[in-house]
Order: C-alpha cells, then sequence, then structure tokens
C-alpha cells in the first residue's frame, strides 16, 4: 500500500485505521459526514476579510497585514498549504515591513474549519515564528480544536492524494 505521506508523523494505529477506512473505501463518507458543507469566501477580497476578523479578534496588536490571497503557485505536496512572509523594503532613510499571506488556492472549496485552521496557522506565525510550544499553544487560542482541525485537513489531503477531488 502507498505511504500516506500526510500522516506520515502519526502513531501506527492511527495510520492503520485511516488505512481501514480507504480500503473499505470510507474515508470520503467519514470526511463528508463531519464537514458536508464548504464555504463561499472564494475571492482575495473576501479572504482577506475573513483573515483580517480572526486576526483583529486574537491579534489585534500584532503587525498589520498588507496581503492575503489564494495562491495557486503553492504546490500543497512539497511545500506548504499556506505561506506567511514578512517582506521588509527600504523606503527613503526608513525600513518599511509588511506582513503577507498566501493560502494555497485548493482551499477555495474546502469546509470553513479547513481554511481557518490554515489562516489560524499563518497568522500565529506573526507572533511566533518557529513551530514551537508556544506557536501551538497559540494556534489552540485562536481555534480550541486546532490539532483535530489539522488532522482532518490531513486526512483531506491524502483522499485528495488517492482519489481526487472531495467536493
Amino acid at each position: 500500500m502507498r505511504p500516506l505521506k500526510y500522516l506520515a508523523g502519526y502513531s501506527t494505529r492511527v495510520t492503520d485505521h485511516v488505512r481501514g477506512l480507504i480500503s473499505k473505501d470510507k474515508l470520503a463518507e467519514a470526511l463528508l459526514k463531519k464537514y458536508p458543507v464548504i464555504h463561499d469566501i472564494r475571492t482575495d477580497k473576501a479572504l482577506y476579510v475573513y483573515v483580517l476578523e480572526l486576526k483583529n479578534q486574537f491579534l489585534r496588536r500584532s503587525g498589520s497585514l498588507s496581503k492575503v490571497i489564494y495562491d495557486d503557485k503553492i504546490d500543497v505536496l512539497y511545500q506548504a498549504l499556506g505561506l506567511h512572509s514578512l517582506v521588509s523594503r527600504v523606503q527613503g532613510n526608513k525600513l518599511k515591513s509588511k506582513h503577507e499571506i498566501r493560502i494555497a488556492s485548493l482551499f477555495k472549496s474546502v469546509p470553513v474549519e479547513f481554511l481557518r485552521m490554515i489562516v489560524v496557522h499563518e497568522l500565529a506565525h506573526l507572533r511566533e515564528k518557529q513551530h514551537n510550544k508556544a506557536f501551538y499553544k497559540l494556534c489552540e487560542y485562536m481555534e480550541p480544536d486546532y490539532h483535530q482541525l489539522e488532522f482532518d485537513t490531513r486526512l483531506y489531503l491524502t483522499y485528495l492524494d488517492l482519489a481526487g477531488k472531495l467536493y
């Protein structure tokens, strides 16, 4: 059987359970039962508003966001689901910094919970650059079900990898 690359760090008990769902053709059913509806945040402008609302709710004093977009160039298989970057430019005698968040375009048509998990992850990088304990505590502060949503997103990506589109 093919390796489950999105679940590489999980225990054999977990991966064996997922393999069982896959072999019984039940993975799609399990995902659709838990997440039956996709969100309607389709444009970059709507995404910017959504991200800004979350940022203002939880990270009001963090740096401002200059750009939030869906990015067709992010390849989830080899790079990331989203990217946070700090762009610094010299303007006159001042150094200006701008935060940008890019979300993989495949998240235009997924359940809002998956999008929220990605956004929370990228927003956490405004305060914590590394994936350390403080980073994940911040993710859990913004989304208490963060770890479950991350796992379910990995299940969705596994399904996409094996069978194609679900939504």
